[in-house]
């Protein structure tokens, strides 16, 4: 399966270990991304990280929002810095873009970033997008750019949006309180039950979990396009399928 353009995601649990980047997975990461392009598909990222990135140097409590807001300012730069590092490896430049809801929300500001993700990939740069942290207070509560990146796959036309989790795929019932759940490897519709599960931060399968992932599957499924959810603490299953095309493991999001 040949892709033109893709999204990937990964978010903070697989960005962070031990209250630091987990910088061996940000590493192998950056390789899939160059394996990815030397087959000619263009990647934008969208990368959780920041607050992690900016805990590392001022360890600030983070249950505060407004704590958050400060070390997502400190490690904004900080994470960026880590992934240029790691990219230069393969001589492939990458680039910042912070966005929130509200830019995309308005047609102007949505076509001056569509025209700008355009250039950076135009020019074999990746465009490396997270939420405005700093002024995004919802999504420090409760998101984990999940959605953003749904609506960065549609707004820039990618094929593919990539959801690299502490989930490896999506159960047909929670597999942290059922020992015989079952993945699904391919789901083509999403049931209204499914995505009203209730929202806490305190439930990592609920929150920045399966119901973010959910919803964003079914936004890209309403507007003909495919989500792809696996792994991100090792990368065999999203590498056999976006290297081999061959699907082990994770789950595909697609119309049947």
């Amino acid at each position: 399966m040949k892709f033109n353009r893709i999204v990937i995601k990964v978010g903070s649990h697989v960005l962070t270990e031990d209250g630091a980047v987990a910088k061996e997975r940000m590493r192998d990461l950056v390789g899939l991304i160059a394996q990815v392009m030397q087959k000619g598909t263009e990647v934008i990222l969208v990368s959780s990280g920041a607050v992690s990135a900016g805990y590392t140097v001022l360890p600030l409590d983070r249950k505060s929002v407004g704590n958050k807001q400060v070390l997502a300012a400190i490690g904004q730069p900080l994470l960026l810095k880590m992934y240029q590092e790691k990219f230069a490896r393969y001589n492939i430049l990458c680039s910042q873009v912070l966005l929130s809801a509200a830019d995309l929300d308005s047609k102007k500001r949505t076509h001056l970033a569509q025209v700008a993700i355009d250039n950076l990939l135009a020019n074999k740069v990746v465009p490396i997008i997270n939420e405005n942290d700093v002024i995004a207070t919802e999504e420090l509560v409760f998101g984990d750019n999940d959605q953003l990146s749904a609506y960065v796959a549609y707004n820039f036309d990618a094929e593919l949006l990539v959801i690299l989790s502490d989930i490896d795929a999506y159960y047909d019932k929670n597999p942290r309180e059922y020992s015989d759940a079952k993945p699904l490897q391919l789901v083509s519709s999403i049931s209204k039950e499914e995505m009203c599960a209730e929202v806490t931060p305190n439930s990592e399968f609920a929150t920045g979990g399966i119901v973010t992932k959910l919803k964003s599957a079914d936004f890209l499924l309403k507007h003909n396009k495919k989500m792809f959810l696996s792994t991100g603490f090792n990368l065999y299953d999203i590498r056999s399928f976006l290297i081999d095309g061959i699907q082990k493991g994770g789950t595909l999001f697609a119309k049947a």
